[in-house]
Parts: structure tokens; sequence; C-alpha cells
């Protein structure tokens, strides 16, 4: 097993979750926070199987992730 960072948003109808440093997209969504993560999980789980390890971009992992607001 190989410990991945996940992002979860939340919005006004729901969350959001992604990953950090897989190749393709996969994302998952749920009512709560916790439903979110678990909807993420099964669906990086099933990406890993469909399109094996080197679905994961590096052998490097992801060492922190930061959120910044900025304007433009």
């Amino acid at each position: 097993m190989k410990l991945t960072k996940i992002i979860v948003e939340k919005h006004t109808d729901g969350f959001v979750a992604y990953p950090v440093g897989l190749k393709g997209v996969v994302v998952g969504q749920g009512d709560t926070y916790e439903d979110a993560l678990r909807d993420v999980q099964s669906a990086i789980r099933f990406h890993l199987d469909t399109f094996g390890p080197e679905a994961m971009e590096s052998d490097e992992p992801v060492l922190d992730a930061f959120v910044a607001e900025a304007t433009f």
C-alpha cells in the first residue's frame, strides 16, 4: 500500500475529493467529508487495478500539499 495525499473540497452541495500524484482523473464525492474520502479511496483502488502501478506519477511521494489564495 502506498500513502497518497488527498485534497478534499467543501462545496455548498457536498464534498469533492481527489488525489495528488496520480496520472489521469480520479475524483470522489459525497454529502460528508468522510463519504467523499471513502468514495475517492474506492476510485483510486479501481484506477490502480485498471491502469496498474504505473498510474502513479513517480516513486517520489508528494511531501505536502498547500492551498493558497491569489488575486488576479
